[in-house]
């Protein structure tokens, strides 16, 4: 029996979705944050909160356009880290210890 998926049919398939992302992504919309960048800069206590918050974040951002998972006027790393550590704490909820907990 022929096999269907050959490693040459799984090469272009690949190569397909890769093109496809660049092309897609490249007509996504450029979001001016100059008016945001003034005032407060965010640092590692901001980004651990809004990675907390993150998830809130982006259910408001279907209903208003004044609302932002990740603020554009950080500091940079600290921030960025910051929001790891906050936004990573929800992947401990759905872990390997929960399940064991609750039964599964």
């Amino acid at each position: 029996m022929k096999r269907f998926f050959t490693s040459h049919n799984t090469l272009l398939a690949l190569i397909f979705v890769i093109a496809a992302a660049m092309v897609l992504t490249g007509c996504a919309n450029k979001e001016i944050v100059t008016a945001c960048l003034k005032g407060h800069t965010y640092g590692f206590w901001g980004g651990l909160w809004h990675g907390i918050i993150a998830p809130i974040d982006l259910i408001a951002m279907l209903w208003r356009d004044d609302v932002s998972v990740f603020a554009p006027n950080n500091n940079g790393a600290w921030y960025a880290f910051g929001f790891i550590l906050g936004s990573g704490g929800w992947g401990f909820l759905g872990g390997n210890r929960a399940s064991r907990r609750f039964g599964k």
